[in-house]
């Protein structure tokens, strides 16, 4: 850590202003039930210019409590403007808890000046508002950080070198790695990398703006999808070129220097500050909150882990209440001396088909991995087979794509979904256990190990574990991409992560294995050719074969005591 002094130069005498926070931000907090009452009321100070690191000026809204004394301050460091919903969830609520809110726009957004750009000003940036603060006389030196999303990135890009000052943060659904949410291994995580670019252009504008930015990518979202080649056709759907965006869809390799010093892990690797993380089970960023959460562990530093039933966007809606709770238990415990209200336990998860939640000492708990078993009738069993001969094969054909359906995105159909119509489809596998005799519990990370084959040597293998209730109903619990692009005709060995859950299997319920080649547009159709997807004129199917001696591999835990 970079030792740092105050300014020495004596702070002047600090009158608060008389302005209240905007009507709009007043009315909205009344939509959330169940959080705390307020202690103070919150005032708003709008408008500051705050330099950036290459003096471009950041503009800075300051709410604070009114009340005697001094009151630690968080700042909140975003892309997306400073209306709502920044103002009532970060600004108003947490300076009636008794904090100062720096709520900033990053440079190039909501009024800011100079250029943004996906991850390069955030390190410098952050630092340059840090000494800003040090000169304002209502700092009394003990800074927090707390956002999700991008403001998460922000977070990690000031952790990187922590100020003395800053100790405490909170990442909700947050990011440290630009990269892998634009790309997964050898394709483009297509639908979600549209609607990055719709937020990150629109967002901070204002509601009706990124309203009508909305609109058009939902009517135009087949159009730019669909397109041969991709590269470029987004502009139509979004309202015009996105030059970062292009930027960021154009080096699918995380090893291509225009990547270089993007990733931010290593901040959580050497971090000492108490660092708490919230992410959801279909949060389209929920592995780099599990890998931010190991490397901090690694590191030996204080942090906990809340992991709901939430999407990336129903986190900061239905999910608010426990996501303001556990920030604010955090934020206290560190940057006020009150531990009263920190849970007794390091990680909580809400399992799934149990609807409860479930205190850990940590994650993912101690369990061991069972491998599940497809067999020629379409069951799946433990019963381990004894060859890898072919089990069946399948047609997959870019030019009438597998569709995505629910899981980890960040439009509106996100999340578990009925997936009966997408199970029927000829280039869907399914393998399906036996009614349980009793609970089946699924703690930690998920994975399946593949032995296949594609006649044309390249081929995208997506696999989903799914819930099948006494009705027949297959519900998606979690899943992941591989691809298998060697070239070799010949069968491959491919483990596929398939990301992580909490999740209870009821007696009588069905545990499923779901394979197909691709789930389009959440990932852009592998081509069948090898050619990057992103670059693909040309089309060829592909028929994938299945070997016997594939496998689910599921991490069984005991039910709670």
């Amino acid at each position: 850590m970079t030792s740092r002094t105050h300014d020495p130069a004596p702070a002047p005498a600090w009158t608060p202003p008389s302005g209240r926070p905007p009507l709009a931000a007043r009315l909205t907090r009344a939509i959330w039930r169940g959080l705390p009452d307020k202690r103070y009321e919150a005032g708003w100070e709008p408008g500051l210019v705050v330099p950036a690191a290459d003096g471009s000026p950041l503009i800075t809204d300051h709410y604070f409590p009114r009340g005697r004394g001094d009151f630690p301050t968080l700042l909140v460091r975003s892309p997306y403007g400073r209306g709502l919903p920044w103002s009532p969830q970060y600004g108003v609520l947490f300076a009636e808890q008794g904090f100062h809110v720096v709520l900033q726009s990053c440079r190039g957004t909501g009024g800011s000046g100079g250029t943004f750009d996906l991850w390069r000003n955030e390190t410098a940036d952050g630092p340059a508002t840090v000494s800003w603060l040090r000169r304002q006389p209502w700092f009394d030196g003990n800074l927090g950080t707390v956002g999700p999303s991008y403001l998460g990135y922000a977070q990690w890009a000031l952790a990187l070198d922590p100020p003395p000052e800053l100790k405490a943060m909170v990442v909700q659904v947050g990011l440290h790695d630009p990269w892998a949410l634009f790309h997964a291994p050898g394709t483009l995580r297509l639908e979600n990398v549209l609607a990055v670019g719709a937020g990150m252009t629109y967002q901070h504008q204002g509601a009706m703006p990124l309203l009508k930015a909305t609109l058009r990518l939902r009517r135009r979202l087949r159009e730019a999808t669909t397109a041969r080649p991709l590269r470029g056709a987004y502009a139509p759907a979004l309202g015009g070129e996105v030059p970062w965006l292009d930027e960021a869809t154009a080096h699918p390799d995380p090893e291509d220097a225009y990547w270089h010093g993007a990733s931010l892990a290593r901040a959580a690797e050497r971090a000492a500050v108490p660092t708490g993380l919230i992410t959801g089970w279909h949060d389209v960023l929920a592995d780099q909150t599990f890998e931010q959460y190991e490397r901090l562990r690694r590191a030996g530093c204080d942090t906990a882990l809340l992991v709901g039933p939430w999407t990336h966007t129903s986190a900061l809606r239905q999910g608010w209440p426990e996501v303001f709770a556990e920030s604010l238990a955090w934020l206290r415990t560190h940057l006020c001396a009150d531990p009263s209200g920190r849970r007794p336990t390091r990680v909580r998860v809400h399992i799934g088909g149990e609807d409860a939640w479930r205190d850990l000492d940590d994650w993912p708990p101690a369990t061991a991995g069972t491998p599940w078993f497809p067999t020629p009738d379409g069951h799946l069993t433990r019963q381990a087979p004894t060859d890898s001969d072919p089990l069946t094969s399948f047609r997959y054909d870019p030019a009438d794509p597998t569709p995505s359906l629910g899981g980890p995105l960040l439009s509106g159909t996100a999340g578990p979904r009925d997936n009966g119509t997408l199970e029927a489809r000829d280039d869907v596998l399914t393998f399906t256990g036996p009614p349980l005799t009793e609970p089946v519990d699924v703690l930690g990370p998920v994975s399946a190990r593949l032995t296949v084959s594609a006649d044309t040597g390249h081929a995208d293998l997506f696999t989903r574990l799914c819930d099948v209730d006494a009705t027949g109903r297959s519900v998606n619990v979690c899943d992941g991409l591989g691809r298998l692009g060697t070239g070799e005709r010949t069968p491959s060995h491919l483990t596929v992560p398939m990301s992580s859950t909490a999740h209870r299997f009821a007696a009588g319920h069905r545990i499923r294995w779901q394979i197909s080649g691709g789930a389009h547009p959440r990932y852009a159709r592998s081509p069948g050719t090898g050619e990057p997807p992103a670059d693909a004129t040309a089309f060829t199917p592909v028929r994938i074969t299945l070997h016997t001696d594939s496998a689910l591999v599921l991490p069984h835990a005991p039910g709670p005591a």
